[in-house]
């Protein structure tokens, strides 16, 4: 594979069902039963590669069958184990939509001046909408912000930051806090 090229985490085995060899696995891609759409997956490392079929549902997870795994000890040794794909596989966004792996590392730059502020560490989503985590290069605080075009006006990915329009914490001058508390 390219150096550059880009492998995405479509999901990962949480857990085994049955004793045929059956995984449960926690889908990442927006339609949950297309994990096995693209194609051969393959381990972190890239040293596994596996074939796929999505069998049924456990819960919120997918019960996923893996050609060659026909025992529950085979499955449950694949625990904890992603399933990536080359980025090349995956289809084209729409402009204004991106792969949660193409923030992960942006620079994070200030909407008044360009100055950067940190980098974009993790993105979550408690069920609301995805939440970006800035973290700042100087103190390590970290604000996690709604990935919003509130917050986010400006994203390039191919120059590699990302414009934040404002902070909710760490924006603040820990001195000016301090002013506040004096009579």
């Amino acid at each position: 594979m390219a150096e550059d090229a880009k492998r995405i985490c479509l999901g990962a085995v949480v857990g085994v069902h049955g004793i045929k060899g059956e995984v449960k696995v926690k889908s990442f891609t927006e339609v949950p039963e297309d994990i096995d759409r693209y194609g051969i997956v393959e381990n972190e490392a890239g040293s596994r590669k596996f074939s796929i079929k999505v069998t049924g549902h456990s819960k919120e997870l997918l019960r996923v069958k893996i050609k060659g795994v026909d025992d529950r000890n085979e499955a449950f040794a694949l625990k904890g184990t992603g399933f990536y794909v080359s980025k090349d596989v995956l289809p084209e966004l729409p402009e204004e939509e991106f792969y949660h792996s193409d923030l992960i590392g942006l620079e994070a730059r200030a909407r008044e001046d360009n100055r950067s502020l940190g980098k974009v560490v993790g993105i979550y989503n408690f069920g609301a909408g995805d939440m970006l985590e800035i973290k700042t290069g100087e103190d390590g605080k970290s604000e996690i912000l709604p990935f919003t075009k509130e917050y986010f006006p400006t994203v390039n990915i191919k120059e590699g930051y990302i414009i934040v329009a404002s902070f909710l914490n760490f924006a603040e001058d820990e001195d000016d806090s301090e002013d506040d508390d004096e009579g």
